[in-house]
C-alpha cells in the first residue's frame, strides 16, 4: 500500500514512512492510493472477534508489508490491554433507537486513546528498526495532548512538544498533560486558540531550520496511522448491531473532522452506513460547508465543549480530495485561495460527493444542556458536553425507520464536571484509575501566541 498527498506533489510513501512523517512535504495530508475493500461475507466473518483481533483484521490492508499480520496482532493486543472495559469500545442503549459508543475507557478517558495507544507502539517499532529518534510536535484542544503524552511518555526514541491554548481546556484535560513528569515530555500553553496552535504545528513541518535538525512527527489526526485506528470502532459497532446486513447511522461530535472521516473510510471499505451525521457546536464551519457549501472561517467562540472550538478542520481536506476527483494540484490551488481569504466555496463535485453519506447539525449551549439532561433523566446516563452535541444531532436526524443511530461518546463526563453539573445537577466522579490527578504538581511553559517564540523554544529544548 502506497500513500499520496492531498496536494499532489509530495512523493508517495509506504505505511512506515507515512506513520513517521505525519504531514506531507507539500503541506498536504496522506491518504491511501486506493481504498481496500471488504466483501459482505468478509465483514460478516469478523463477528465474534475480540476488539484487538478485529483491529488487526481491519487495519492489515493499510499496513501492507510494514508489519506482519502476527506482529500487528501483538501490537493491537498490547495497545488495548490498558483499557478498563473488556469490550474496549462498548455500546450502551438509550432507547429503542439511540445508542452510545463509549470511547472513553482508555487511560486518559477520551476517544483519542483508541488510536494513540497503538500509535505510540508503532513509533517505537519503526524507530527501533532505523535506529533513529522522532520529535513530535502537536496541537491539542484538550484530549489529543493527554492521550499522546500518555502513549509516548518515557520512550527512549521519542520526544514530544504539546501546544495547548491557555485557559481553553478543562482543568482535567490540562492536568492530564501537565502532571506527566517524564524527561521526553514538554507542555506549552500559548495565548490564542486551538486554530492558532494547529497553524504553528503546520508551519513547523515546513520550516527548513527545524526539519534540518530534527525529524518531526505528528500525533494529531493529520497522521494517517492515527486516523486508521479510528476506523475500527465503526466496524465494531456495526457488527454488534446487526451489520453488515443492517445499516447504521453514526452521529459524531466533530471539531477537526478526523473521527467522522474515519467513518467515511469505513464506508469506502464496504461497511454499510446509512448516514454520517456531523455534529458541530456554534463554531459551525463544517455544518455550513456541508449544508451550504460555504467553508469560511469566523471567530472561535469558547464553549463548554472546547475540543470542538475550531474553525479550520484539518481533515476536511482529506474528504474534499477524496470526493472531489482526487486531483491534488486542483485542491492545492483551492486551498491556497482559502489561506489568503479564509473562505471558499465547495465545488459542485465536492458537494455532490458528500451529499449521499453526510448530514450535519449545529447545536448551541441550550441544545447541549438539554441533551445532557435527557440522557440523565430519561436514560440514567451521564454524558459529557461533546457527546451531548452528538446526541442532540442524533435525536434530530431525519432517517429511515428502523435505522439505529450510534452517537460516539468521545469523553468521560468527569473530564468536564462543571458543564455536566450545570446541566444535570449531578457531579461526575473521576474513575479511580486516574488516581491523584489534582494532587500532582504541574509543569508547563507559557508562551505568547507567536510562531517564533514556540519554534525557538522547541529548538532550544529538543534533544
Amino acid at each position: 500500500m502506497k500513500y499520496v498527498s492531498t496536494r499532489g506533489s509530495a512523493p508517495p510513501l509506504d505505511f512506515t514512512g507515512v506513520s513517521l512523517a505525519g504531514l506531507a512535504s507539500d503541506g498536504g495530508l496522506y491518504l491511501p492510493q486506493h481504498w481496500p475493500q471488504f466483501s459482505h461475507e468478509e465483514i460478516a466473518e469478523m463477528r465474534g472477534l475480540s476488539y484487538a483481533d478485529l483491529a488487526a483484521r481491519v487495519m492489515q490492508p493499510f499496513v501492507g508489508e510494514g508489519l506482519t499480520p502476527e506482529r500487528l496482532r501483538e501490537l493491537t493486543h498490547k495497545a488495548y490491554s490498558r483499557f478498563s472495559h473488556a469490550a474496549v469500545t462498548p455500546l450502551t442503549q438509550l432507547d429503542e433507537r439511540q445508542w452510545l459508543l463509549e470511547l472513553f475507557h482508555g487511560p486518559t478517558l477520551a476517544f483519542k486513546d483508541v488510536a494513540l495507544q497503538l500509535l505510540g507502539l508503532l513509533f517505537e517499532e519503526f524507530l527501533s528498526r532505523e535506529d533513529q529518534g522522532l520529535t513530535i510536535v502537536g496541537a491539542t484542544s484538550g484530549d489529543t495532548g493527554s492521550a499522546a503524552i500518555d502513549a509516548v511518555a518515557g520512550l527512549d526514541r521519542v520526544e514530544i512538544f504539546m501546544i495547548h491554548p491557555k485557559g481553553r481546556v478543562s482543568d482535567v484535560q490540562r492536568r492530564q498533560m501537565t502532571t506527566v513528569r517524564a524527561p521526553n515530555v514538554h507542555n506549552i500553553a500559548i495565548e490564542g486558540s486551538f486554530d492558532d496552535a494547529q497553524a504553528m504545528v503546520k508551519r513547523i513541518f515546513a520550516d527548513d531550520a527545524v526539519t534540518a535538525k530534527h525529524r518531526i512527527g505528528a500525533v494529531n489526526s493529520i497522521n494517517w496511522a492515527r486516523l486508521m485506528a479510528q476506523v475500527v470502532y465503526y466496524f465494531a459497532a456495526s457488527l454488534q448491531l446487526g451489520g453488515p446486513e443492517r445499516k447504521l447511522a453514526f452521529s459524531v461530535p466533530t471539531g477537526n473532522f478526523g473521527d467522522v472521516f474515519a467513518g467515511h473510510v469505513a464506508a469506502r471499505m464496504g461497511l454499510p452506513i446509512e448516514r454520517l451525521i456531523v455534529a458541530t457546536n456554534v463554531n459551525d464551519i463544517l455544518h455550513r460547508a456541508l449544508s451550504e457549501g460555504d467553508y469560511s472561517t469566523g471567530v472561535v467562540v469558547p464553549t463548554a465543549a472546547p475540543s470542538m472550538d475550531i474553525q479550520v478542520s484539518s481533515n476536511f481536506e482529506r474528504l474534499l480530495f477524496d470526493v472531489g476527483g482526487r486531483d491534488g494540484a486542483v485542491l492545492a490551488e483551492q486551498l491556497r485561495g482559502f489561506d489568503e481569504t479564509r473562505g471558499m466555496r465547495l465545488t459542485n463535485a465536492q458537494r455532490e460527493g458528500v451529499a449521499g453519506l453526510f448530514a450535519s447539525t449545529r447545536a448551541d449551549q441550550d441544545d447541549m444542556a438539554c441533551a445532557m439532561r435527557w440522557a440523565s433523566e430519561k436514560c440514567g446516563e451521564m454524558i459529557d458536553p461533546h457527546t451531548a452535541i452528538g446526541l442532540h444531532a442524533a435525536r434530530a436526524a431525519d432517517l429511515p425507520d428502523g435505522v439505529p443511530v450510534v452517537t460516539l461518546a468521545t469523553a468521560h463526563p468527569a473530564k468536564f464536571p462543571d458543564a455536566v453539573e450545570r446541566a444535570t445537577g449531578l457531579q461526575p466522579v473521576l474513575p479511580a484509575r486516574v488516581g491523584d490527578l489534582f494532587a500532582r504538581d504541574e509543569a508547563f511553559k507559557e508562551l505568547p501566541g507567536s510562531y517564533d517564540a514556540v519554534r525557538d523554544y522547541i529548538m532550544e529544548h529538543a534533544a
